[in-house]
């Protein structure tokens, strides 16, 4: 399902951390039938892929993801071994447009590579694009993209690789890939998204949640 050639391809740009990206990691004639198969996601936030039930097709493109044949691309790309850390998966399937959504940062100190796919038909808005930046600052930013489906964003996780985007109300579906140090985060983050995706099927703590800050 990927364009396993289009990513091995693409550019490492060095500036203001190292990252690539693809504007088609994965064929548009896939759009329809993936998106067909995609999740349904009706609340904001992320959710980790256990908690998610999707189709045969989806499920192609998270086996390609999840591939050694995938594995061995980012290694390539980012000039690492990645064999030591484990895959996590999570995604989110829209946002609500709230301050607190999209809010600037680095990434956890336990993830190591961090890759981002857009699954979103489409994004019509200016607002709401991922953005690479510079600093903690939403403003400064050194490349943007729309989330849509098939562009994907990898980066190597440092203390400064800050990343984020403005808040936008809209079915903004992307999913995250991370490569992580253990286990041990793997399951701590399965069962954390579980615990919230739960939460958010309560009504009263739902809204609780959107209001909350971050």
């Amino acid at each position: 399902m990927l364009d396993e050639a289009t990513i091995a391809a693409a550019e490492l740009r060095r500036d203001p951390y190292d990252f690539a990206y693809v504007e088609q990691a994965l064929s548009p004639r896939f759009k329809d039938e993936v998106l067909a198969d995609a999740p349904e996601i009706p609340d904001r936030g992320s959710y980790g892929l256990p908690s998610l039930r999707y189709g045969p097709r989806f499920g192609a493109v998270v086996e390609d993801l999840l591939s050694q044949r995938f594995r061995r691309l980012v290694e390539k790309k980012f000039d690492m071994d990645l064999t030591p850390y484990p895959p996590c998966i999570v995604m989110m399937g829209n946002t609500t447009g709230h301050y607190n959504e999209g809010y600037a940062h680095p990434d956890s100190k336990h993830k190591i590579v961090t890759v981002l796919l857009g699954f979103s038909r489409e994004w019509p808005y200016e607002r709401g694009r991922l953005r690479v930046l510079r600093s903690n600052d939403r403003a400064d930013y050194a490349f943007e993209f729309a989330p849509e489906f098939g562009r994907m964003l990898m980066f190597r996780v440092c203390d400064h690789s800050w990343h984020g985007f403005l808040p936008q109300k809209g079915a903004r579906m992307s999913m995250q890939l991370c490569y992580v140090d253990s286990e041990w985060y793997v399951r701590r983050e399965y069962g954390r998204h579980g615990f919230s995706a739960f939460a958010k099927s309560v009504p009263l703590v739902r809204r609780i949640i959107e209001w909350a800050p971050r």
